[in-house]
């Protein structure tokens, strides 16, 4: 199991990710959010992933959505 300690135990958000032995390497089952692969070589490299993921400093500025419809050409 992979917690998140900044949640108490009893929080669901605690637990971000299950880690499971499987031929060859691990298989991670995602309970949040973040961009993770289905298996890795060993649980470190899935730690380094959910570290990496929870990197504020790798979030991109918003995607600017505009207010109007685009215009089509006739």
């Amino acid at each position: 199991m992979i917690n998140d300690r900044r949640y108490d135990t009893d929080d669901p958000r605690h637990v971000v990710a299950c880690v499971y032995d499987a031929d060859g390497g691990v298989e991670v089952v995602r309970l949040r959010d973040l961009p993770l692969e289905t298996r890795y070589p060993n649980a470190s490299e899935v730690l380094e992933a959910v570290v990496r993921a929870k990197d504020p400093s790798r979030a991109t500025r918003p995607i600017v959505i505009p207010s109007h419809p685009p215009l089509f050409a006739s």
